[in-house]
């Protein structure tokens, strides 16, 4: 039996935080696309890491069971990486409320519940989430402690109360923050930490098809005016992916990291302002 790691999203993120924190472990990488799931396992495996691929719906709370079930055949659950989800030129209002809110709500809460003791999760949120003006304080409340099986249902998440699939997924994206505080008090009873992480615009062939595509020019304007003038590398996720999952961060947990290089700051308060 081996430690495990649990990996959701078959991506660059994910594979770059997985080979920087799972080697000596059996990862088991989970993606809604099975041919996903396989392609990034065989770059893994021929580089000398243990990952079996598994198809998985991030939309369904029985397809995380069977995820979790799947991973627990191998040893005890360490680790957490979730980099699934959807972006809001991809997907509907209701798709992405129930793979970015809903799905990651249950992850974090079913892992949670087996997670080892010292064991430490990360999930993937956006900079969108911080684009967003700040919600009251009952409603942050409503978004950390909802029963997950009635997140769905709150009223600031009905559709006449959102705009448009970018503002569905900015507000998603803040309940991912106030769901690992939450989750983190839950996890610490348990001996283990979860945070997340909110990138902005990272290098990945689904970001390159955004560059191409006809949202291009408000992302390539976005990177050429904040103040790293660049997008970032996903192994510049994974850095600090590196220091929230090892020893490092041992004191860091129920937090959200920022990585966009400094587009929020220029929206609020440079160039990138609206």
């Amino acid at each position: 039996m081996k430690d495990v790691m649990i990996v959701t999203g078959a991506g660059q993120i994910s594979m770059a935080i997985a080979r920087r924190m799972g080697y000596g472990m059996k990862i088991v990488m989970g993606d809604k696309s099975i041919e996903n799931a396989i392609n990034i396992a065989k770059i893994m495996n021929d580089a000398g890491f243990d990952v079996i691929p598994f198809q998985m719906d991030l939309a369904s709370k029985e397809s995380i069971l069977e995820l979790i079930a799947e991973a627990q055949k191998y040893g005890d659950i360490t680790m957490l990486v979730n980099g699934a989800g959807v972006s809001p030129s991809q997907a509907s209002i209701e798709m992405i409320l129930k793979v970015d809110l809903y799905g990651t709500a249950v992850l974090l809460e079913e892992v949670g519940k087996v997670i080892k003791e010292g064991g430490v999760g990360v999930t993937i949120s956006s900079q969108s989430g911080h684009r967003m003006p700040a919600l009251n304080a009952k409603v942050d409340s409503l978004l950390a402690m909802t029963p997950t099986e009635d997140l769905l249902n709150l009223e600031v998440l009905q559709p006449q109360n959102l705009s448009d699939s970018l503002h569905a997924y900015q507000i998603a994206k803040r309940c991912n923050e106030k769901r690992v505080m939450a989750e983190s008090v839950k996890w610490g009873e348990r001996g283990a930490r979860i945070n997340s992480i909110s990138p902005g615009i990272v290098v990945t062939p689904l970001a390159i098809d955004e560059f191409n595509g006809p949202r291009g020019d408000f992302y390539k304007n976005m990177f050429a005016n904040c103040p790293a003038k660049r997008p970032a590398t996903a192994d510049e996720i994974a850095n600090v992916a590196e220091l929230l999952m090892s020893h490092k961060g041992a004191f860091i947990t129920g937090t959200d990291f920022l990585i966009d290089g400094g587009a929020t700051a220029s929206y609020f308060y440079g160039p990138l302002k609206p």
